[in-house]
């Protein structure tokens, strides 16, 4: 598996994926029916932040991740990140790569912190993964997700010092 820099022409292989994770409402706060267009804005953001693919040896997208200041100002010393696996391909190691890749960068471009500021406590496979990456829940808003089928459940902020 290859991380490298997403460009425009990745987005034709992320949108699907990133149609149906969204569509599914089960992991991101995003609008269910974000279309192509504002998706690709919302993901494919420009520099400073940092946007990857994990492609296998034929080129195929596996999956995504994005980087960012979690905060502006005073709190811009903390990155934030997002990542999705394309559904087909999970269970290969994709999410923890991708996960491993972006606090990386985070500790060379030299943020002091990652945070996750809404990770779905029923998401428990992205919890498990962060916490085994030294990520901590330091709270949890109560009822802060609508879930289409647990109904109303927590989102955890994550932590982890770099």
């Amino acid at each position: 598996m290859l991380i490298r820099e997403a460009i425009q022409d990745d987005w034709p292989a992320i949108w699907p994926f990133f149609q149906g994770i969204v569509r599914a409402g089960e992991t991101f706060t995003y609008p269910l029916q974000l279309g192509k267009d504002d998706a690709r804005g919302w993901w494919l953001v420009p520099e400073p932040s940092r946007v990857v693919v994990a492609v296998d040896d034929t080129g195929t997208v596996l999956g995504t991740a994005k980087m960012n200041r979690n905060h502006m100002g005073n709190g811009s010393h903390i990155a934030g990140a997002s990542y999705m696996v394309d559904p087909d391909h999970s269970g290969r190691g994709v999410g923890r790569a991708l996960c491993e890749y972006t606090v990386e960068w985070a500790r060379a471009q030299g943020y002091r912190a990652m945070q996750f500021n809404a990770v779905v406590e029923t998401n428990t496979r992205a919890v498990a993964l962060y916490r085994s990456l030294g990520f901590e829940v330091l709270g949890t808003l109560p009822e802060g997700f609508k879930h289409p089928t647990h109904g109303y459940v927590g989102l955890h902020i994550m932590h982890k010092a770099l």
